[in-house]
């Protein structure tokens, strides 16, 4: 338990620094090209430095992304970004494509290599080749029972570190491998670049009546069957122990930092509990955190082999929180430095989120201005609200309340 790996991502350096606040072992994040979301920021050559030597500050490792599909046009550009990756400093690639695991073994010799979920292995001795070509790591394919994951363990070498998803969004295609985005809109999803129509609400048009639309009804708002659960294994991590994972992976580079912050931080204290508390259940409040998210309807995918199916009967997400405000820290009166982020008014609870605590509640019943004056609502974004307690508040806490 104490060796397993909890492994965050990284959409841009406030991300990171979320990830590193919440108690994250490794982050995997992107540079400006070759990873698999084109929607956040990612990293430049002068931010990944930054990015890693942060990490490395704090004995946390970094994963580079560099398993998009590349095509011919794409190669000649690998050998310079793999170099720069090495100079960075980088712990590892997570690479895809057999040509690009090649040249990353030339170009950056001193960058270990690990196997994208995207190349889909989900047996032995697919593993097994990787590992005799190289590879220090496997990520599985999302679409494995914990038994089969099980038996991939015991016949692999154990220098051979299996990582596993354990929350986040789940691809509709196997591994990922979707050309639906590509065919629908010219976004080639192997590209990084989904436009994720999996997610559309569709409806049957016979071709010779254009524009009159039959609905496919699955529920009472139409048919979502090509839209996937998220993945939530937070009441699983002793299996998926036990099934020889030593990478637990979180999906949602493209996710907010508030979204890096609670996921990390739940699993983390798992983790720390079923460590400290090996065999008792889990608190109650850890995984009621990740209800505080925005999220689809939760799975656990294919790990315990008993889903009926990873369809929605909706298309959106759960969104029953919201952040307020985060802690800047205290005026020379020792009131709270409140940064806005949804309105809120005199006499709210905050639901306060910290780095290694329980969920603690916060009275809002004497807030202020920035000049001192008393004010009933924070209505106006990021405006500045100092809050009166005697709450031990940290710096970088994040305020929530429920919504509605």
């Amino acid at each position: 338990m104490g060796r397993v790996e909890l492994l965050a991502p990284a959409g841009d350096m406030e991300r990171l620094e979320a990830a590193l606040a919440f108690g994250a072992d490794a982050v995997y994040l992107a540079g400006k090209e070759f990873g698999m979301r084109s929607a956040p920021s990612n990293f430049s050559q002068e931010e990944l430095c930054k990015a890693v030597s942060l990490c490395h500050d704090k004995n946390v490792r970094v994963y580079l992304t560099c398993n998009t599909v590349p095509h011919n046009r794409d190669i000649a550009r690998l050998p310079s970004f793999l170099e720069a990756a090495q100079d960075a400093g980088v712990d590892a690639f997570i690479l895809t494509d057999l040509g690009a695991f090649e040249l990353a073994g030339k170009y950056a010799p001193k960058v270990e290599r690990h196997i994208s979920t995207q190349a889909g292995v989900a047996n032995y001795a697919g593993a097994m080749t990787f590992y005799n070509m190289g590879a220090t790591r496997v990520v599985l394919a999302r679409e494995l029972s914990l038994e089969e994951i099980g038996e991939i363990r015991a016949k692999t070498p154990k220098e051979l570190e299996i990582e596993a998803f354990v929350h986040g969004a789940m691809c509709m295609s196997f591994s990922g491998r979707c050309l639906l985005s590509n065919y629908l809109t010219g976004r080639d999803a192997n590209q990084g670049d989904c436009a994720q129509p999996c997610r559309w609400k569709y409806a049957l048009v016979e071709e010779k009546r254009p524009g009159a639309y039959f609905p496919i009804f699955q529920g009472s708002e139409g048919s979502y069957i090509l839209n996937s659960k998220d993945m939530c294994m937070i009441h699983h991590i002793p299996a998926l122990l036990e099934a020889g994972v030593s990478s637990l992976k979180i999906e949602g580079r493209a996710k907010s930092a508030y979204y890096v912050s609670v996921v990390t931080n739940a699993y983390r204290q798992a983790l720390d509990f079923h460590r400290e508390h090996p065999g008792e259940p889990l608190p109650s409040w850890i995984p009621e955190e990740l209800d505080k998210i925005s999220h689809r309807e939760y799975s656990t995918g294919f790990y315990l082999g008993t889903e009926p199916g990873q369809e929605t009967h909706t298309g959106g997400y759960v969104r029953d929180y919201e952040v307020i405000a985060i802690c800047q820290g205290r005026d020379t009166q020792g009131r709270l430095i409140l940064s806005q982020r949804n309105r809120f008014f005199k006499g709210d609870t905050a639901d306060v989120l910290e780095p290694g605590k329980k969920p603690y509640p916060l009275l809002l019943d004497a807030i202020f201005d920035e000049e001192g004056n008393p004010i009933a609502s924070a209505p106006h974004a990021t405006m500045t609200v100092l809050a009166e307690t005697d709450l031990p508040v940290s710096p970088g806490a994040i305020l929530r309340k429920p919504r509605g």
